[in-house]
């Protein structure tokens, strides 16, 4: 018996029994549990490591990317960036704000400063053979460590020779701050150099005269004094 009607002829809800038709309805839909997988289980435990590995690799990636974010801005302001921006923001220059490269353009120029793309070293650094993005031969001097005590020069340094146009004086055409060492990017020479006019001779290098040497001596004398009465500041200039 499912249901009772009362003595007024309504249906009571209180003696009526569903326990019959919900049995019924179970048994009709087999809703016993499913017997586990290896297969399954294998693939649930895979998409788990999968998810928890992407996760993982995100994370790192994203705080590597921080510490080298940081780490460019602890070089720059070292490399005297904040006093170069000082100087660039001015009115009593007109260098040009847009000379400026950023590690990964100069690391490419030169694959990555590698060995055979040296054309020479010096006192304050190593220059190396590199070409830009728009095909321009350049030479990318990576500079040494500068000094604290020196960096007031360095940057009045960078400033001068962003602005004069000498013919005896190379270029300087842009700048990087934000490695290691300073980088600055001159005009390319392919003449070879001074030095190997003066003690190579071969096919490439045939020695010069002394009146031409005696001419050279006297444009680099020159040069030097150019650079001097335009500076404020004493620089230091490599010959």
């Amino acid at each position: 018996m499912i249901g009772a009607l009362s003595n007024s002829g309504v249906l009571d809800v209180a003696r009526v029994s569903f326990l019959p038709l919900v049995g019924e309805v179970l048994q009709f839909f087999d809703c016993s549990p499913l017997p586990s997988s290896p297969f399954v289980v294998v693939i649930c435990s895979s998409l788990g490591a999968l998810f928890l590995f992407t996760i993982t690799w995100c994370l790192y990636k994203i705080i590597k990317k921080r510490n080298k974010i940081k780490l460019k801005k602890k070089f720059f302001k070292r490399n005297g960036g904040l006093l170069l921006q000082q100087q660039l923001s001015s009115n009593d220059n007109n260098v040009q704000k847009t000379k400026l490269f950023n590690s990964k353009e100069l690391e490419n120029a030169t694959d990555h400063f590698n060995k055979n793309r040296i054309l020479g070293k010096g006192g304050q650094g190593t220059v190396y053979k590199g070409m830009l993005v728009d095909a321009r031969i350049v030479a990318i001097k990576k500079c040494n460590i500068v000094d604290k005590g020196n960096l007031e020069q360095f940057i009045n340094k960078i400033i001068i020779l962003s602005q004069i146009n000498h013919r005896n004086v190379v270029k300087l055409l842009a700048w990087c701050l934000e490695t290691e060492v300073p980088l600055l990017v001159y005009e390319c020479i392919p003449n070879g150099t001074l030095f190997q006019y003066i003690h190579e001779e071969n096919e490439e290098f045939s020695l010069i005269t002394w009146d031409m040497r005696l001419r050279i001596a006297t444009e680099v004398a020159g040069a030097l004094f150019y650079l001097h009465s335009v500076a404020s500041l004493p620089i230091t200039i490599e010959i």
